[in-house]
């Protein structure tokens, strides 16, 4: 049962909603159905060789605020 995001259309709220099975996610504030799921950010630990050395990212720390990639190199705009 994933947790989405979504951005509803008509008030401009983000929210999140636990979907299950084929609900039909609504915007809690104004209960249209006018909404569109985001891109949620997700972060991970990765262990170095050894063990000892751990390196952590995220999504949403990007070098520049032009993008959400980890890199500027991926985007292109910096």
């Amino acid at each position: 049962m994933p947790i989405y995001e979504f951005h509803c259309d008509q008030c401009n709220l983000d929210f999140e909603y636990l979907v299950i099975g084929k609900d039909k996610p609504f915007c809690p504030s104004c209960k249209t159905k006018k909404i569109h799921k985001l891109m949620s950010s997700c972060g991970f630990v990765s262990k170095g060789a050894g063990g000892g050395e751990t390196v952590k990212s995220s999504a949403s720390s990007s070098g520049c605020g032009s993008c959400s990639a980890t890199s500027c190199g991926t985007c292109g705009s910096c």
